[in-house]
Protein backbone atom coordinates (compact mmCIF):
# COMPACT_ATOMS: atom_id res chain seq x y z
CA UNK A 1 0.00 0.00 0.00
CA UNK A 2 1.18 3.60 -1.22
CA UNK A 3 2.31 5.84 1.58
CA UNK A 4 -0.17 8.89 0.74
CA UNK A 5 -3.04 5.83 0.72
CA UNK A 6 -1.85 4.68 4.28
CA UNK A 7 -1.70 8.23 5.34
CA UNK A 8 -5.70 8.87 4.07
CA UNK A 9 -6.94 5.94 5.36
CA UNK A 10 -5.45 6.99 8.78
CA UNK A 11 -7.06 10.30 8.53
CA UNK A 12 -10.46 8.77 7.52
CA UNK A 13 -10.75 6.13 10.27
CA UNK A 14 -9.23 8.52 12.82
CA UNK A 15 -12.49 11.12 11.56
CA UNK A 16 -14.75 8.32 12.07
CA UNK A 17 -14.01 7.51 15.13
CA UNK A 18 -14.29 11.34 15.99
CA UNK A 19 -17.98 11.28 14.10
CA UNK A 20 -18.62 7.77 16.11
CA UNK A 21 -17.83 9.38 19.50
CA UNK A 22 -19.37 12.96 18.52
CA UNK A 23 -22.84 10.79 17.68
CA UNK A 24 -22.58 8.89 20.50
CA UNK A 25 -21.96 12.14 22.62
CA UNK A 26 -24.56 14.29 20.57
CA UNK A 27 -28.00 13.31 22.35
CA UNK A 28 -26.12 14.55 25.84
CA UNK A 29 -24.41 17.44 24.33
CA UNK A 30 -27.38 18.89 22.74
CA UNK A 31 -29.80 17.97 25.68
CA UNK A 32 -27.23 20.31 27.87
CA UNK A 33 -27.27 22.77 25.21
CA UNK A 34 -30.99 23.00 25.05
CA UNK A 35 -31.18 23.16 28.62
CA UNK A 36 -28.80 25.87 29.05
CA UNK A 37 -30.87 27.71 26.22
CA UNK A 38 -34.09 27.29 27.96
CA UNK A 39 -32.57 28.90 31.94
CA UNK A 40 -31.14 31.50 29.91
CA UNK A 41 -34.33 32.50 28.27
CA UNK A 42 -36.24 31.72 32.01
CA UNK A 43 -33.47 34.10 32.88
CA UNK A 44 -34.40 37.06 29.96
CA UNK A 45 -37.95 36.71 30.98
CA UNK A 46 -37.94 36.98 34.66
CA UNK A 47 -35.74 40.20 34.32
CA UNK A 48 -38.24 41.37 31.96
CA UNK A 49 -41.57 40.47 34.21
CA UNK A 50 -39.44 42.11 37.21
CA UNK A 51 -39.04 45.02 35.63
CA UNK A 52 -42.85 45.71 34.90
CA UNK A 53 -43.45 44.94 38.30
CA UNK A 54 -41.18 47.87 39.45
CA UNK A 55 -42.49 50.23 37.21
CA UNK A 56 -46.35 49.33 37.83
CA UNK A 57 -45.57 47.42 40.94
CA UNK A 58 -47.78 44.22 42.35
CA UNK A 59 -50.96 44.90 42.83
CA UNK A 60 -52.25 44.33 38.95
CA UNK A 61 -49.61 41.63 38.29
CA UNK A 62 -50.70 39.37 40.84
CA UNK A 63 -51.63 36.03 38.51
CA UNK A 64 -51.36 32.16 37.35
CA UNK A 65 -51.41 31.54 33.57
CA UNK A 66 -50.26 29.90 30.95
CA UNK A 67 -49.96 29.44 27.55
CA UNK A 68 -53.36 27.78 24.87
CA UNK A 69 -51.27 24.87 24.24
CA UNK A 70 -49.46 24.68 28.08
CA UNK A 71 -46.28 25.24 26.54
CA UNK A 72 -45.36 27.61 29.40
CA UNK A 73 -46.41 28.33 32.49
CA UNK A 74 -46.48 31.81 34.85
CA UNK A 75 -47.58 32.42 38.32
CA UNK A 76 -47.02 35.10 40.58
CA UNK A 77 -48.38 35.04 44.03
CA UNK A 78 -47.73 36.07 47.52
CA UNK A 79 -44.87 33.68 48.99
CA UNK A 80 -44.49 33.51 53.26
CA UNK A 81 -41.02 32.10 52.72
CA UNK A 82 -38.81 34.83 53.95
CA UNK A 83 -35.46 32.74 52.84
CA UNK A 84 -34.24 34.08 49.35
CA UNK A 85 -35.21 31.69 46.34
CA UNK A 86 -33.39 31.63 43.03
CA UNK A 87 -33.97 28.54 41.54
CA UNK A 88 -34.76 26.83 38.03
CA UNK A 89 -35.41 23.14 38.41
CA UNK A 90 -37.83 20.55 36.43
CA UNK A 91 -40.92 19.97 38.47
CA UNK A 92 -44.19 18.47 37.63
CA UNK A 93 -47.53 20.85 37.59
CA UNK A 94 -51.19 19.88 37.44
CA UNK A 95 -53.07 22.27 34.95
CA UNK A 96 -56.67 21.21 33.93
CA UNK A 97 -56.55 17.94 35.12
CA UNK A 98 -53.31 17.29 33.30
CA UNK A 99 -49.68 16.65 35.00
CA UNK A 100 -47.26 18.27 32.93
CA UNK A 101 -42.94 18.07 33.60
CA UNK A 102 -41.81 21.73 33.34
CA UNK A 103 -38.56 23.50 33.30
CA UNK A 104 -38.92 26.03 36.38
CA UNK A 105 -37.55 29.25 37.37
CA UNK A 106 -38.34 30.15 40.97
CA UNK A 107 -37.67 33.55 42.34
CA UNK A 108 -39.07 35.65 45.61
CA UNK A 109 -38.45 39.16 45.97
CA UNK A 110 -39.71 41.60 48.47
CA UNK A 111 -42.11 44.45 47.43
CA UNK A 112 -44.36 46.68 49.46
CA UNK A 113 -42.85 45.05 53.05
CA UNK A 114 -44.36 41.57 51.23
CA UNK A 115 -42.91 38.27 49.76
CA UNK A 116 -43.96 37.35 46.43
CA UNK A 117 -42.91 34.13 44.34
CA UNK A 118 -42.26 34.33 41.04
CA UNK A 119 -42.47 31.00 38.46
CA UNK A 120 -41.54 30.78 35.09
CA UNK A 121 -41.80 27.24 33.27
CA UNK A 122 -41.68 25.65 29.67
CA UNK A 123 -42.79 22.51 29.26
CA UNK A 124 -40.37 20.00 29.28
CA UNK A 125 -41.73 18.56 26.06
CA UNK A 126 -40.92 21.48 24.03
CA UNK A 127 -37.68 21.32 25.44
CA UNK A 128 -36.91 17.81 23.98
CA UNK A 129 -38.57 18.75 20.75
CA UNK A 130 -36.00 21.45 19.74
CA UNK A 131 -33.44 18.67 20.31
CA UNK A 132 -34.04 16.40 17.24
CA UNK A 133 -33.56 19.64 14.56
CA UNK A 134 -30.37 20.84 16.46
CA UNK A 135 -28.99 17.19 16.58
CA UNK A 136 -29.60 16.71 12.55
CA UNK A 137 -28.15 20.04 12.19
CA UNK A 138 -25.12 19.45 14.37
CA UNK A 139 -24.85 16.30 12.49
CA UNK A 140 -24.88 17.49 9.20
CA UNK A 141 -22.10 20.28 10.14
CA UNK A 142 -19.85 17.86 11.45
CA UNK A 143 -20.16 15.65 8.38
CA UNK A 144 -19.15 18.79 6.07
CA UNK A 145 -16.31 19.61 8.40
CA UNK A 146 -15.39 15.68 8.19
CA UNK A 147 -15.54 15.53 4.17
CA UNK A 148 -14.24 19.17 3.98
CA UNK A 149 -11.13 18.25 6.01
CA UNK A 150 -10.63 14.25 4.48
CA UNK A 151 -10.34 16.63 0.91
CA UNK A 152 -8.22 19.01 2.63
CA UNK A 153 -5.75 16.22 4.12
CA UNK A 154 -5.76 14.52 0.83
CA UNK A 155 -5.01 17.64 -1.37
CA UNK A 156 -1.71 18.25 1.48
CA UNK A 157 -0.80 14.62 1.36
CA UNK A 158 -0.46 14.77 -2.39
CA UNK A 159 1.69 18.37 -2.37
CA UNK A 160 3.75 17.09 0.76
CA UNK A 161 4.50 13.31 -0.89
CA UNK A 162 4.45 14.35 -4.48
CA UNK A 163 8.29 14.93 -4.56
CA UNK A 164 8.40 11.39 -3.05
CA UNK A 165 6.60 9.62 -5.83
CA UNK A 166 8.51 11.36 -7.82
CA UNK A 167 12.00 10.37 -6.57
CA UNK A 168 10.15 6.86 -6.84
CA UNK A 169 9.04 7.20 -10.46
CA UNK A 170 12.39 9.03 -11.79
CA UNK A 171 15.25 6.89 -9.65
CA UNK A 172 13.76 3.58 -9.27
CA UNK A 173 10.78 2.67 -11.81
CA UNK A 174 11.82 4.80 -14.42
CA UNK A 175 15.24 3.49 -14.62
CA UNK A 176 17.07 0.72 -16.27
CA UNK A 177 18.56 -1.12 -14.11
CA UNK A 178 21.82 -1.35 -13.69
CA UNK A 179 22.02 1.25 -15.97
CA UNK A 180 20.70 4.67 -14.63
CA UNK A 181 21.82 7.67 -16.59
CA UNK A 182 22.98 11.06 -15.52
CA UNK A 183 21.65 12.40 -12.17
CA UNK A 184 18.55 14.93 -12.14
CA UNK A 185 17.45 16.44 -8.50
CA UNK A 186 14.41 16.28 -7.34
CA UNK A 187 12.77 19.81 -6.39
CA UNK A 188 11.44 19.95 -2.76
CA UNK A 189 11.70 21.77 0.17
CA UNK A 190 11.55 18.63 2.38
CA UNK A 191 14.96 17.96 3.75
CA UNK A 192 14.03 14.11 4.35
CA UNK A 193 13.03 14.01 0.74
CA UNK A 194 16.10 15.97 -0.46
CA UNK A 195 18.70 13.56 2.03
CA UNK A 196 16.43 10.61 0.32
CA UNK A 197 17.24 11.56 -3.35
CA UNK A 198 21.06 11.82 -2.69
CA UNK A 199 21.21 9.02 -0.64
CA UNK A 200 19.79 7.33 -3.41
CA UNK A 201 21.94 8.59 -6.36
CA UNK A 202 25.28 7.41 -4.07
CA UNK A 203 23.75 4.43 -3.61
CA UNK A 204 22.83 3.84 -7.38
CA UNK A 205 26.17 5.00 -8.28
CA UNK A 206 27.94 2.31 -6.00
CA UNK A 207 25.68 0.12 -7.65
CA UNK A 208 25.63 0.85 -11.27
CA UNK A 209 30.31 1.00 -10.64
CA UNK A 210 30.19 -2.48 -9.02
CA UNK A 211 28.18 -3.81 -11.63
CA UNK A 212 30.03 -2.14 -14.78
CA UNK A 213 32.90 -3.88 -12.95
CA UNK A 214 31.83 -7.22 -13.09
CA UNK A 215 30.86 -7.25 -16.65
CA UNK A 216 33.80 -5.85 -17.78
CA UNK A 217 35.68 -8.38 -15.82
CA UNK A 218 33.64 -11.66 -17.17
CA UNK A 219 33.73 -10.07 -20.78
CA UNK A 220 37.36 -9.73 -20.23
CA UNK A 221 38.41 -12.78 -18.70
CA UNK A 222 36.12 -14.55 -21.43
CA UNK A 223 37.85 -13.15 -23.87
CA UNK A 224 41.31 -13.79 -22.07
CA UNK A 225 40.43 -17.59 -21.51
CA UNK A 226 39.46 -18.32 -25.17
CA UNK A 227 43.21 -18.02 -26.29
CA UNK A 228 44.79 -20.85 -23.81
CA UNK A 229 41.71 -22.52 -24.07
CA UNK A 230 42.41 -22.92 -28.37
CA UNK A 231 46.22 -23.09 -28.01
CA UNK A 232 45.51 -26.13 -25.65
CA UNK A 233 42.88 -27.74 -27.63
CA UNK A 234 45.29 -27.28 -30.90
CA UNK A 235 48.40 -29.17 -28.96
CA UNK A 236 46.22 -32.09 -27.79
CA UNK A 237 45.24 -32.44 -31.25
CA UNK A 238 48.79 -32.78 -32.73
CA UNK A 239 49.88 -34.88 -29.65
CA UNK A 240 47.16 -37.19 -30.48
CA UNK A 241 48.79 -37.94 -34.21
CA UNK A 242 52.22 -38.41 -32.50
CA UNK A 243 52.90 -42.21 -32.94
CA UNK A 244 54.97 -42.20 -29.61
CA UNK A 245 52.15 -41.97 -27.02
CA UNK A 246 50.58 -45.18 -26.00
CA UNK A 247 46.67 -45.60 -25.69
CA UNK A 248 47.16 -44.96 -21.22
CA UNK A 249 48.40 -41.05 -22.30
CA UNK A 250 45.90 -40.95 -25.32
CA UNK A 251 43.15 -41.73 -22.65
CA UNK A 252 44.28 -38.75 -20.28
CA UNK A 253 44.64 -36.70 -23.38
CA UNK A 254 40.37 -37.32 -24.07
CA UNK A 255 39.46 -36.36 -20.30
CA UNK A 256 41.79 -33.63 -20.71
CA UNK A 257 39.73 -32.47 -24.23
CA UNK A 258 36.57 -32.97 -22.47
CA UNK A 259 37.81 -30.38 -19.59
CA UNK A 260 38.88 -28.32 -22.19
CA UNK A 261 35.38 -28.57 -24.26
CA UNK A 262 33.83 -27.92 -20.77
CA UNK A 263 35.24 -25.01 -19.99
CA UNK A 264 35.25 -23.43 -23.68
CA UNK A 265 31.41 -23.64 -23.23
CA UNK A 266 31.16 -22.26 -20.00
CA UNK A 267 33.55 -19.45 -21.35
CA UNK A 268 31.42 -18.69 -24.41
CA UNK A 269 28.37 -18.85 -22.49
CA UNK A 270 29.35 -16.06 -19.91
CA UNK A 271 30.35 -13.99 -23.32
CA UNK A 272 27.70 -14.35 -24.78
CA UNK A 273 25.59 -12.80 -21.13
CA UNK A 274 28.02 -10.29 -21.41
CA UNK A 275 27.30 -8.98 -24.42
CA UNK A 276 23.47 -9.81 -24.42
CA UNK A 277 23.77 -7.30 -20.41
CA UNK A 278 26.25 -4.76 -22.17
CA UNK A 279 23.78 -3.93 -25.22
CA UNK A 280 26.12 -5.40 -28.28
CA UNK A 281 23.27 -7.06 -29.95
CA UNK A 282 20.99 -5.04 -32.73
CA UNK A 283 17.10 -6.02 -32.47
CA UNK A 284 16.69 -5.72 -36.81
CA UNK A 285 15.21 -8.94 -37.50
CA UNK A 286 12.29 -10.51 -38.42
CA UNK A 287 10.84 -14.19 -38.50
CA UNK A 288 7.83 -16.33 -38.02
CA UNK A 289 7.83 -18.63 -34.82
CA UNK A 290 6.62 -21.22 -36.04
CA UNK A 291 9.80 -21.12 -38.75
CA UNK A 292 11.56 -20.56 -35.74
CA UNK A 293 10.54 -23.78 -33.58
CA UNK A 294 10.64 -25.77 -36.85
CA UNK A 295 14.95 -24.81 -37.15
CA UNK A 296 15.26 -26.18 -33.78
CA UNK A 297 13.29 -29.27 -34.16
CA UNK A 298 15.11 -29.99 -36.92
CA UNK A 299 18.91 -29.78 -35.26
CA UNK A 300 17.36 -31.03 -31.66
CA UNK A 301 15.49 -34.21 -33.55
CA UNK A 302 18.24 -36.45 -32.78
CA UNK A 303 17.95 -35.68 -28.80
CA UNK A 304 14.20 -36.15 -29.54
CA UNK A 305 14.65 -39.42 -30.67
CA UNK A 306 17.27 -41.07 -28.39
CA UNK A 307 14.87 -40.60 -25.26
CA UNK A 308 11.35 -40.85 -27.42
CA UNK A 309 10.02 -37.72 -26.45
CA UNK A 310 7.28 -36.04 -28.59
CA UNK A 311 7.86 -32.30 -29.38
CA UNK A 312 3.84 -30.42 -30.39
CA UNK A 313 4.10 -27.58 -31.44
CA UNK A 314 0.82 -25.58 -32.11
CA UNK A 315 0.60 -22.03 -33.63
CA UNK A 316 0.17 -20.07 -36.61
CA UNK A 317 2.23 -20.12 -39.37
CA UNK A 318 1.84 -16.29 -40.01
CA UNK A 319 2.59 -15.77 -36.63
CA UNK A 320 5.54 -13.22 -36.80
CA UNK A 321 8.51 -12.33 -34.79
CA UNK A 322 9.44 -8.06 -35.61
CA UNK A 323 12.51 -6.04 -34.23
CA UNK A 324 14.19 -9.13 -32.47
CA UNK A 325 17.86 -10.69 -33.06
CA UNK A 326 17.06 -14.14 -34.26
CA UNK A 327 20.01 -15.73 -33.20
CA UNK A 328 19.33 -14.84 -29.30
CA UNK A 329 16.02 -15.68 -30.05
CA UNK A 330 16.78 -19.03 -31.24
CA UNK A 331 19.33 -19.16 -28.57
CA UNK A 332 16.70 -18.86 -25.96
CA UNK A 333 13.87 -21.10 -27.68
CA UNK A 334 16.76 -23.80 -27.99
CA UNK A 335 17.80 -23.40 -24.31
CA UNK A 336 14.28 -23.84 -23.15
CA UNK A 337 13.24 -27.20 -25.08
CA UNK A 338 17.11 -28.47 -25.00
CA UNK A 339 16.25 -28.30 -20.68
CA UNK A 340 12.66 -29.63 -21.24
CA UNK A 341 14.62 -32.54 -23.43
CA UNK A 342 17.17 -33.28 -20.85
CA UNK A 343 14.68 -33.08 -17.83
CA UNK A 344 11.88 -34.83 -19.11
CA UNK A 345 11.55 -38.84 -18.97
CA UNK A 346 11.57 -41.54 -21.05
CA UNK A 347 8.66 -41.22 -23.47
CA UNK A 348 7.31 -38.00 -22.34
CA UNK A 349 6.05 -34.71 -24.09
CA UNK A 350 7.11 -31.08 -25.34
CA UNK A 351 3.79 -29.51 -25.59
CA UNK A 352 4.99 -25.73 -27.24
CA UNK A 353 1.66 -23.22 -28.31
CA UNK A 354 1.19 -19.84 -28.88
CA UNK A 355 -2.14 -17.58 -27.23
CA UNK A 356 -3.48 -14.30 -27.69
CA UNK A 357 -5.41 -13.63 -24.22
CA UNK A 358 -6.80 -9.90 -23.79
CA UNK A 359 -4.02 -8.22 -26.35
CA UNK A 360 -1.30 -9.89 -24.99
CA UNK A 361 0.96 -12.38 -26.95
CA UNK A 362 2.48 -15.02 -24.98
CA UNK A 363 3.96 -18.57 -25.90
CA UNK A 364 3.53 -21.80 -23.14
CA UNK A 365 6.50 -24.64 -23.25
CA UNK A 366 4.99 -27.05 -21.42
CA UNK A 367 6.68 -30.81 -20.30
CA UNK A 368 6.21 -34.11 -18.69
CA UNK A 369 9.46 -33.98 -16.58
CA UNK A 370 10.59 -34.19 -13.66
CA UNK A 371 9.74 -30.60 -12.11
CA UNK A 372 11.20 -28.06 -10.23
CA UNK A 373 11.12 -28.34 -6.66
CA UNK A 374 9.25 -25.28 -4.59
CA UNK A 375 12.57 -24.08 -2.89
CA UNK A 376 14.62 -24.31 -6.39
CA UNK A 377 12.01 -22.16 -8.30
CA UNK A 378 13.04 -18.79 -7.20
CA UNK A 379 16.62 -19.24 -8.00
CA UNK A 380 16.32 -21.16 -11.61
CA UNK A 381 17.43 -17.99 -13.47
CA UNK A 382 21.07 -16.91 -11.12
CA UNK A 383 23.71 -17.95 -12.77
CA UNK A 384 25.63 -17.89 -9.66
CA UNK A 385 23.45 -20.61 -7.74
CA UNK A 386 23.67 -24.20 -9.64
CA UNK A 387 20.92 -26.53 -8.93
CA UNK A 388 20.27 -30.41 -8.01
CA UNK A 389 18.99 -31.29 -11.29
CA UNK A 390 21.78 -29.12 -13.05
CA UNK A 391 23.99 -31.38 -10.95
CA UNK A 392 22.40 -34.27 -11.73
CA UNK A 393 23.01 -33.83 -15.50
CA UNK A 394 26.10 -32.71 -15.08
CA UNK A 395 25.20 -29.40 -16.59
CA UNK A 396 26.65 -25.60 -16.43
CA UNK A 397 23.65 -24.50 -14.77
CA UNK A 398 23.89 -21.51 -17.53
CA UNK A 399 20.90 -22.29 -19.69
CA UNK A 400 18.22 -20.55 -17.96
CA UNK A 401 20.34 -17.51 -16.64
CA UNK A 402 20.87 -17.10 -20.51
CA UNK A 403 17.24 -17.66 -21.79
CA UNK A 404 16.62 -14.56 -18.67
CA UNK A 405 19.13 -11.88 -19.86
CA UNK A 406 17.82 -12.80 -23.76
CA UNK A 407 14.19 -11.97 -22.59
CA UNK A 408 15.05 -9.00 -20.61
CA UNK A 409 17.13 -8.04 -23.46
CA UNK A 410 13.91 -8.60 -25.54
CA UNK A 411 11.37 -7.07 -22.94
CA UNK A 412 9.98 -10.74 -22.66
CA UNK A 413 7.93 -11.85 -19.50
CA UNK A 414 8.79 -15.32 -17.91
CA UNK A 415 6.59 -16.99 -15.69
CA UNK A 416 7.66 -19.95 -14.60
CA UNK A 417 5.05 -23.15 -12.70
CA UNK A 418 6.72 -26.29 -11.86
CA UNK A 419 5.81 -29.01 -9.94
CA UNK A 420 7.67 -31.71 -8.55
CA UNK A 421 7.65 -35.07 -10.38
CA UNK A 422 4.66 -33.79 -13.11
CA UNK A 423 6.59 -31.11 -15.49
CA UNK A 424 7.33 -27.70 -15.91
CA UNK A 425 5.48 -25.31 -17.65
CA UNK A 426 7.43 -21.91 -18.73
CA UNK A 427 5.41 -19.07 -20.08
CA UNK A 428 6.80 -16.49 -22.28
CA UNK A 429 4.70 -12.88 -22.65
CA UNK A 430 5.77 -10.51 -25.87
CA UNK A 431 5.75 -7.06 -25.72
CA UNK A 432 3.13 -5.79 -28.46
CA UNK A 433 5.79 -4.37 -30.85
CA UNK A 434 7.55 -7.48 -31.03
CA UNK A 435 4.61 -9.04 -32.91
CA UNK A 436 4.34 -8.37 -36.71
Amino acid sequence: MKLKTKLTLFNTISKLVIVTLFVLLLPVLIRNINQNFTDNKLQKQKTKLLKIIRTYGVKDYAYAAYSPLKEEYYNLEEDTITDHLNTIKTEPRRIEGDTIQYRILSYNFLVAKKNYLLEIGISQDTVNERSAPLQSVAFVILVGMIILTIAADQLYSDYVLRPLGRIIKTKLIGQKFPNFGSYKQVETSTEDFQYLDISIHKMIRTIESTFQKEREFISNASHELMTPISILQSKIENMFESEEISDEVKLRLLELQKILYRLKSITKTLLLISQIENDQFLREDSITLCALLHEINEEISIRLQDKNITLNISIAEDWTLVKINKFLLYNLFFNLINNAIKYNKEGGEINIEALRENNTYSVKITDTGIGISPEDLPYIFNRFKKLRQSLQQESFGLGLPIVHSIADFHHIKIDVKSEKGVGSVFKLVFPKELIG
